[in-house]
């Protein structure tokens, strides 16, 4: 495998990771992890779905924070 695939698929796992963080905070759905039966898929899902909340919450303090976004409450 190329770098240039690893790379690629690891970013496309980021952002998948990210947009489920943005439906979980948006609607409050998140993916049911009481389903997975082995501890060690069901910490490896717990830790990739925290790691997207991480990067959700970076965008979103970068977008509060800078004059190209606006508040339409």
């Amino acid at each position: 495998m190329s770098l240039g695939r690893l790379f690629h698929y690891t970013f496309d796992a980021v952002l998948l990771s990210t947009v489920l963080a943005g439906v979980k905070r948006s609607s409050g759905y998140t993916p049911d992890l009481t389903q997975i039966s082995n501890s060690t898929a069901k910490s490896a899902a717990e830790t990739y779905l925290g790691f997207g909340e991480s990067i959700f919450g970076m965008i979103q303090a970068s977008a509060v924070n800078s004059s190209y976004f606006t508040n339409k409450k």
